[in-house]
């Protein structure tokens, strides 16, 4: 069993970096950050789910590791991988893989957390009509819960690009549209409902947890901000929770034209306060290294509920 790395103190700059993808994509979405983090001098790691190292058109030909995918069997693999690195690493996620991270996160793995467009931990109810939407092609028939779903060209143009020129938008659906799990998008909605911790659940008031960004697509229909504000916002323990918006941008941030602004503020970010005290959400400016937004951009500093 993995177990958190704990970092000595000629530890204080992380040197991996750990991209965690989401649902009906694989790790390839990830493949301009790889390199662009690679050419800053960092190791880059982006495990695949279980299952699903194979290349996208395996899995569209032969889904079946989707269908047998779950959340327990994708963080144990993950804390395997992150449990063997070295010193604690910058966890980055996108969608589910946000989920995956802040749950890293509160088991004590990682130097800092960044997670993009995230769908949420267990206990955030908020669900906006464009998230009701895009979630509908899984959600629409019970009988889902046992299978892999995929997406019309259509449904993904809505729930990922819909901001993307239309060429780029059918040319992302063919390089990295796979299905999803039926059964986790179930068990998710379901959580809330179940007695007791389920398997997305955080610890929200862990003091220990290490410093955590959402990152948010202002036009995402999936995870739209409001899910991001909402998931923040339950981290009730002074541990630094901050919220960024970047206006414009669609569910798939990881591979939107554009992306380099955002893998270098994510980077930036995380840089600035991995390892570092955590900051309470209170705290005067001068109490923590300042994160300049990108010019243009909405930034909400260290969120907490009111």
């Amino acid at each position: 069993m993995p177990t958190p790395t704990t970092p000595q103190s000629s530890e204080r700059s992380p040197h991996t970096i750990v991209l965690v993808h989401g649902f009906w994509v694989t790790p390839r979405s990830w493949e301009h950050w790889i390199t662009h983090y690679e050419a800053k001098g960092y190791r880059v790691l982006a495990p695949a789910y279980p299952g699903f190292e194979v290349e996208v058109e395996a899995l569209n030909a032969d889904p079946t590791p989707v269908e047998r995918l779950t959340v327990p069997a994708i963080m144990a693999h993950l804390e395997s991988i992150v449990g063997a690195v070295d010193a604690p690493p910058i966890l980055i996620g996108h969608s589910a893989g946000g989920t995956f991270v802040q749950i890293l996160l509160d088991r004590g793995f990682g130097a800092a957390g960044v997670v993009i467009n995230s769908a949420p931990t267990e206990g955030v109810l908020i669900a906006p009509w464009s998230q009701i939407r895009a979630t509908f092609p899984v959600l629409k028939n019970p009988a889902n819960r046992h299978r892999a779903v995929g997406l019309t060209y259509e449904q993904w143009r809505y729930t990922f690009t819909n901001t993307f020129p239309e060429a780029e938008a059918r040319a992302s659906y063919e390089r990295y549209h796979v299905p999803a799990s039926g059964g986790i998008f179930w068990d998710s909605l379901l959580a809330n409902f179940a007695p007791g911790p389920q398997a997305t659940w955080v610890d929200y008031r862990n003091a220990a947890r290490p410093p955590l960004l959402f990152i948010s697509g202002g036009e995402d229909h999936l995870m739209p901000p409001v899910v991001q504000h909402s998931n923040a916002a339950h981290y009730t323990a002074e541990t630094l929770t901050e919220v960024t918006v970047f206006e414009g941008r669609s569910h798939l941030l990881p591979a939107q034209r554009g992306w380099e602004e955002i893998a270098d503020y994510a980077l930036s970010w995380a840089e600035r306060h991995a390892l570092s005290p955590n900051v309470p959400p209170d705290a005067s400016p001068g109490d923590a290294p300042a994160v300049r937004p990108p010019s243009g951009r909405a930034r909400q500093g260290a969120t907490s509920p009111s």
